[in-house]
C-alpha cells in the first residue's frame, strides 16, 4: 500500500508566508500541515496564505488541522487564509460553517486553475 504524499513549500516575505500544499491531506499527512503552520507562528509570521491549488484530497483531519491553526493564529494576532481549494474541499468547508478560513473573494478553482491572485505582499508579491 502506497503512503499518501503531501509536499509543503514555504515562501516568506517579511512577516507574511505563503504555504503551498500539493498532494493529499489526510490522517497521515495532517500532522505535517499542523507542524508547518505552527512553525509560521513560532517564526513571528503575521499573515499566512495557504495555496491549495495542488491539493487532490482533504479529509476531516485536514480540515481540523486548518481549524486548529486558525484558532492559534487568531490568539496570536495572525491571519490565516486558504486560497484556491478544490471544489469538493470548498463545499465541505462551507457546509461545516468553516467558510471564515477561505479568502473572502474565493471561488473554488476549476480544472483551469485559480481565478484570482493571492494578495500582494508589501515589498514584493508572493
Amino acid at each position: 500500500m502506497a503512503l499518501p504524499q503531501l509536499n509543503v513549500y514555504r515562501l516568506d516575505r517579511n512577516t507574511r508566508a505563503l504555504i503551498t500544499l500539493a498532494g493529499e491531506i489526510d490522517l497521515a499527512t495532517a500532522p505535517l500541515v499542523r507542524a508547518s503552520l505552527a512553525e509560521c507562528l513560532r517564526d513571528g509570521i503575521r499573515a499566512i496564505d495557504v495555496d491549495l491549488t495542488a491539493v487532490t484530497f482533504c479529509d476531516a483531519s485536514g480540515l481540523n488541522a486548518f481549524l486548529t491553526a486558525s484558532r492559534l493564529a487568531d490568539e496570536s494576532g495572525t491571519t490565516l487564509q486558504l486560497h484556491y481549494p478544490p471544489r469538493t474541499m470548498a463545499r465541505i468547508i462551507e457546509m461545516t460553517g468553516s467558510g471564515f478560513l477561505l479568502f473572502p473573494f474565493h471561488e473554488p478553482h476549476a480544472a483551469g486553475g485559480p481565478s484570482h491572485p493571492i494578495p500582494a505582499v508589501p515589498g514584493g508579491a508572493l
